[in-house]
């Protein structure tokens, strides 16, 4: 009786969320050990399919990294990184759009930033002096009108973050920027990004429950945050400044991860909001 009662106290507890985010957008980067482990993956899938059938409309970003790492290494092709971005040369490129493009099933509807005449444009994207990191894109502009209309009649997107040029050449986007980008012109309510740790970490190692924008600079600025956490909130903050009402970074490996932040008062992760004033 005590675990019945429990289960219906989450219950309880989840409705004023369910409410408030009724025929919300969310954006949700996939990624990490939640794309490696079958169980996470089961549960990641089950999550997103209750979100839409409770009035959420959730659109996936589809990381892809371990797959595309595991794939080139298969091809005897070594990945390189230049702050925390792959180094895409053509044969790479290849190898992307295979581990990419049309990952979906049942109401998820796959995407990639060419489709509706290349809804994700984007530019070259030159590392630190100026270096050649291959065919790596960063976004332009974003169409959403497609992704919005398949949200209104109940589909899932799943979108593989690659973008084209002006000129019609493919190229990989990073996938938290991707994320950021299409949520930013969908004004979505949220924008989460899976990853393979608690979330932000303070100087003491426990978890920032959360952030504001001003707080997460902060925090780059005296190191208390560090390594591929940067890009990642930096991206965080400029979906804030540009409409995303708020922004979470979660543990994809605890089960449920996605329900747990969204729906109990507490959350799971790390919550970014706009800075006051």
């Amino acid at each position: 009786m005590e675990e019945l009662i429990r289960k219906a106290n989450t219950l309880v507890e989840a409705l004023p969320y369910i409410r408030a985010f009724f025929d919300r957008i969310v954006v949700i980067k996939y990624g990490g050990a939640a794309m490696e482990n079958d169980a996470l993956k089961a549960s990641f899938a089950k999550d997103v399919t209750l979100l839409r059938f409770i009035g959420l409309r959730p659109v996936i970003v589809h990381g892809g990294g371990p797959q595309i790492g595991q794939l080139l290494a298969r091809l005897g092709k070594q990945s390189e990184f230049v702050d925390g971005v792959r180094i895409t040369d053509e044969e790479t490129m290849d190898v992307v759009e295979m581990v990419l493009v049309g990952d979906a099933g049942g109401q998820a509807i796959g995407l990639t930033g060419k489709d509706a005449g290349g809804f994700l444009r984007v530019r070259r994207l030159l590392g630190p002096g100026g270096r050649d990191l291959g065919r790596v894109g960063t976004p332009e502009r974003v169409d959403v009108s497609l992704i919005r209309t398949l949200t209104k009649e109940g589909f899932i997107p799943v979108v593989a973050p690659v973008g084209v040029d002006a000129d019609g050449h493919t190229y990989n986007v990073n996938a938290d920027t991707a994320a950021g980008a299409i949520a930013e012109a969908l004004a979505a309510e949220k924008l989460i990004l899976l990853t393979d740790v608690e979330g932000v970490l303070g100087d003491d190692k426990r978890l920032i429950q959360q952030m504001s924008a001003g707080d997460v600079r902060r925090a780059i600025t005296d190191g208390t945050v560090k390594g591929g956490m940067i890009p990642k909130l930096e991206c965080a903050v400029q979906a804030l400044e540009r409409g995303v009402t708020a922004a979470h970074v979660i543990d994809g490996r605890v089960p449920h991860a996605l329900l747990l932040e969204i729906f109990t008062d507490g959350g799971v992760g790390t919550k970014l909001v706009r800075s006051k004033g």
